[in-house]
């Protein structure tokens, strides 16, 4: 369960490390947002290696799509899981996918989402 002020992880490549959530976007007055839910983030802090070259500048404002949550959440075929961390991934305004890959397994639900790209840049499918 995401709501405002909670800090997630980025796990992609585009500069950011950690991020805060400003607003939840999914539905009218949505209090909370899953996996696999759109929120507004604020840069929090980069990534020590990758300041001079980074996508993102600490501070600027960007849409996120939640994958990973610490809540336990169902899946399509009934088993339950949940993460060790919250993490999110970078969106533009396009609706684009900031970074080029995404580290770690995602869950297998976003293949049967309008997101399926995200499961070609992670490095596997967690079932």
């Amino acid at each position: 369960m995401i709501q405002v002020g909670t800090i997630l992880n980025v796990i992609e490549n585009s500069g950011a490390r950690k991020v805060c959530c400003i607003k939840v976007l999914s539905g009218y007055k949505s209090r909370y947002a899953f996996t696999g839910d759109l929120i507004m983030v604020s840069v929090k802090s980069l990534r020590t290696r990758r300041k001079a070259t980074s996508k993102t500048k600490k501070g600027e404002i960007y849409k996120a799509l939640v994958v990973k949550t610490k809540h336990t959440t169902k899946n399509i075929f009934g088993d339950t899981f949940k993460f060790f961390e919250n993490s999110a991934v970078l969106i533009s305004k396009q609706n684009k996918f900031i970074g080029t890959r995404v580290f770690g397994g995602v869950p297998l639900e976003f293949r049967y989402s309008r997101y399926l790209r995200l499961i070609s840049l992670s490095n596997g499918v967690v079932y």
